[in-house]
């Protein structure tokens, strides 16, 4: 293992994360849920790759993540893990067995690790759950809590106490959501480990974490939205889908397929 705490092979590790945060170098953390995009974002060098149970919002159409399964997010977390050779990969801990208890989630997080290949787990963790990454912790899996509350006026030392819990608990990154410019440096400070943050995050934690279906526009509502995102890719999909269309039409040869 190198100085930076990356393998001889560049892969990412924990250790790395953390070397990263002594070091003030942000971290980059992509919510993936596929083979495909997960050989993509792993290529263009992100150090962690989520496989979130946001898979069933963005890609299933369900109304709640807490309908997305253990054995679905196995599915899922097998289909990245055989995309990414070089970045973490973390699974979360579905709604049902996070909130059946310790063992319900201690076992859940060993089929993430040993049937879905995550190197780590998240959980939406939380003063509440705190004793669920203790003990999946003590299992000897890596824990990446999630806390925070989309509130008006975040109360930081509340917020500052529950990061100091879950990193006592043992976790190993925290992901805090709806940070803001004041609780956020405020966390990053208190606590010794990575704080990561997606929705209401900024540049004064840790590091990022965005879905990729969200960066790249790659959602049937990106079509008509003015949103600034890095790319719009439902556009580029309907345009092509369009173009296809008239050229089978027109009876004209597709692209990119061969006649025989």
């Amino acid at each position: 293992m190198g100085h930076d705490g990356r393998t001889k092979d560049g892969k990412v590790t924990l250790p790395a994360l953390q070397q990263m945060k002594q070091d003030g170098r942000k971290i980059v953390g992509v919510v993936v849920y596929d083979y495909q995009m997960a050989q993509i974002v792993d290529r263009a060098g992100v150090d962690i790759v989520s496989v979130g149970d946001s898979v069933g919002v963005n890609v299933w159409g369900h109304r709640s993540e807490s309908e997305v399964t253990l054995d679905q997010m196995v599915l899922v977390c097998q289909a990245v893990r055989r995309g990414v050779t070089r970045a973490l990969v973390s699974c979360d801990v579905p709604f049902g067995p996070l909130h059946g208890g310790t063992d319900a989630a201690v076992q859940a997080a060993m089929r993430a690790v040993k049937e879905g290949g995550a190197d780590l787990v998240k959980v939406d963790a939380g003063s509440s759950s705190t004793d669920a990454v203790r003990a999946i912790t003590r299992a000897g899996i890596p824990v990446w809590a999630q806390f925070g509350t989309e509130v008006a006026a975040p109360i930081t030392d509340r917020l500052v106490r529950e990061a100091k819990e879950l990193e006592e608990a043992g976790a190993s990154l925290l992901d805090f959501r709806y940070s803001g410019p004041v609780a956020g440096p405020e966390v990053v400070r208190a606590v010794n480990i990575p704080v990561i943050g997606g929705l209401g995050g900024g540049p004064w934690l840790d590091g990022r974490v965005r879905a990729v279906f969200a960066a790249i526009g790659y959602l049937a509502s990106a079509v008509d939205d003015t949103t600034d995102r890095y790319a719009n890719v439902a556009e580029i999909a309907l345009a092509a889908i369009e173009a296809f269309s008239d050229d089978v039409r027109a009876g004209l040869q597709i692209r990119g397929a061969k006649a025989r």
